[in-house]
Formats: C-alpha cells, structure tokens, sequence
C-alpha cells in the first residue's frame, strides 16, 4: 500500500487544539492509527482531523473511548469517511443521545422535589420508595437509571 506523506502530530495539535499528550493517548487506545516515515516520525492521515473532532464531541456527550472506539471501527482507516460513512454510526450515536435525553430529563423533571425520593434507594424515603423497595432492582440510582417506580416484590415479615 502507498502512504501518502501523511501529517505530523503538531500538525494535527494545531488544527484540533488537543495536546500533542492527547493525540499520543488516544493513539494508545486505539483510536489512531499512525505509521512511521523513514525517519521514524509519527505519520497521521489528515481524515484523523475529523476522527479527533469525532472524539472530543463524542467525549462531551459522555461516550466512554471504549465506545467511541466500537464507533469508530467501522470508519474506513486511510482516508476521508464519506457521508455514507457517517450515517452508519451516527445510529448509535443517536440512540445513545436519545437515552441519555432521557436520563437528564428525568433529572431535570425531578429537581423540585427530593432528589433522593427513591433514586437512590434510600430507606427513609416513604413516599417514593416505601421499604426501600428500589435497593432490589439494584445499586445506584435506580429511578434515574431508568428502572420504573412500581413496587419490587416486599421482602418477607418486614426482613
């Protein structure tokens, strides 16, 4: 395969505003894929300038790297994604977005009263989760995480 001359990484720091520290990380981490010219220099294709942009936007809207990775996989490696390409992941770039909506709706609806009421299956709480019924669907947050606020099963003689 014939490489181009490619970009060098303060090239790509210039143009995304990342450190030089950051592009290396994320080339660790999979979601680079650099070459070495014959001067053992790091080469980058210029598409890496969008797949960097991918990334820091990805990052804000709180995907993790593993999951910007298995996005990312399906790009072509050596040039310019295509529209085409795009639409192809931007489905579970949305379905994430859309959870996540969600979620910070929830929260949002939720600020007027009690934070706690339930979410995180506090046992004092007897409006929202009588019994501590929301510790049995799980830890956490259990009503922002999505589980709905319906009665788990009582535990057996108040136990």
């Amino acid at each position: 395969m014939v490489r181009s001359a490619g970009v060098a990484i303060g090239y790509l720091s210039e143009r995304t505003g990342l450190a030089v520290s950051a592009i290396r990380y994320y080339e660790a981490q999979g979601l680079l894929e650099p070459w070495r010219n014959a001067g053992g220099q790091r080469r980058f294709h210029r598409a890496d300038i969008r797949r960097l942009s991918f990334i820091m936007i990805a990052q804000k809207f709180g995907f993790s790297l593993p999951e910007i990775r298995g996005l990312l996989k399906d790009l072509p490696g050596g040039r310019t994604p295509t529209p085409q390409d795009w639409a192809r992941i931007s489905t579970g770039f949305r379905a994430h977005l859309d959870a996540r909506i969600d979620t910070l709706q929830k929260l949002r609806d939720n600020l007027d009263g009690c934070i706690g009421c339930g979410c995180l299956s506090l046992p004092n709480c007897a409006l929202y989760n009588p019994q501590d019924l929301a510790a049995q669907k799980g830890k956490g947050p259990r009503y922002l995480m999505g589980d709905s606020p319906e009665p788990a099963v009582p535990p057996e003689n108040g136990t």
